[in-house]
């Protein structure tokens, strides 16, 4: 599948969920945001079937993201669903690592490939101080979990501007040490269409974006940096795929109808 300015398009993000476990100051408010409802939001079965449909036109690389796609009761089933479907070659996620000590193993066993883990400081004050939560040692028995289970693991960084900001600098450090990649995510603006390339990585380099979204919602959508989304269950899955592919815009411009908390990132 190729978007109007020819670049190919293989990768699919899903947010399982717009609920997290974490109140990060970059991304939602102290009292957490209104959920979504429960009828609003795809079962398992629409998830899987949607991507074996998606897999089937083309799409390769899969990844689940939130929210914190861990405090979706039943994940664990989710993914084996997805492992079963011939074409996947990569199929990841993304979580705050609050969770993965529990769910680590089970998460192997069913097909889950990688895991990247968000991790903004290895101090536990401004932990608690960045996520208003006291659970750094939960994290990093998460990561050490995942690492003894056999996944590999990657350390995603939120950053103000510089990746020598004290408390990524401290992260780099860590993961020097413990033998884990790194990458640097910037702060970003939706609604102002800020966005920065990932440090490390390739998200937010908008000449060779190969990806689109699945919210939790049922919409797909072209762009993180876009208003637009198109409805699995008002368009069919075929059909909200094409229109999405076919609307992507050659660059991010802003999104004012959506937060990181419910498109993942």
């Amino acid at each position: 599948m190729f978007d109007p300015f020819s670049r190919k398009i293989d990768y699919l993000r899903i947010s399982v969920t717009d609920r997290c476990n974490l109140r990060c100051r970059y991304c939602m408010p102290e009292e957490g945001v209104r959920p979504m409802s429960h009828d609003d939001i795809l079962s398992f079965e629409e998830i899987a079937a949607f991507t074996r449909i998606a897999v089937g036109i083309g799409i390769t690389k899969v990844r689940l993201t939130g929210g914190e796609p861990l405090v979706r009761r039943g994940v664990v089933s989710l993914v084996a669903q997805l492992a079963l479907i011939e074409g996947i070659s990569d199929l990841a996620m993304t979580t705050n690592g609050l969770l993965l000590a529990e769910y680590a193993a089970s998460l192997r066993e069913a097909g889950l490939m990688r895991i990247n883990v968000s991790l903004d400081t290895v101090d536990r004050d401004r932990f608690r101080e960045i996520t208003r939560r006291d659970e750094l040692e939960a994290v990093l028995a998460g990561i050490a979990e995942a690492r003894r289970v056999g996944f590999p693991v990657k350390i995603n960084t939120v950053i103000e501007r510089s990746p020598e900001e004290p408390d990524a600098a401290a992260v780099a450090v860590w993961a020097a040490a413990e033998g884990l990649p790194i990458r640097f995510i910037r702060q970003m603006d939706l609604a102002h269409g800020q966005f920065y390339g990932v440090i490390g990585g390739t998200g937010g380099d908008c000449a060779h974006c190969n990806r689109i979204r699945l919210l939790a919602d049922g919409k797909v959508k072209p762009c993180l940096f876009s208003d637009l989304g198109f409805s699995v269950r008002e368009l069919g899955a075929e059909e909200a795929i094409r229109r999405a592919i076919a609307a992507k815009p050659e660059k991010g411009t802003c999104n004012t109808n959506g937060g990181f908390y419910n498109i993942g990132g």
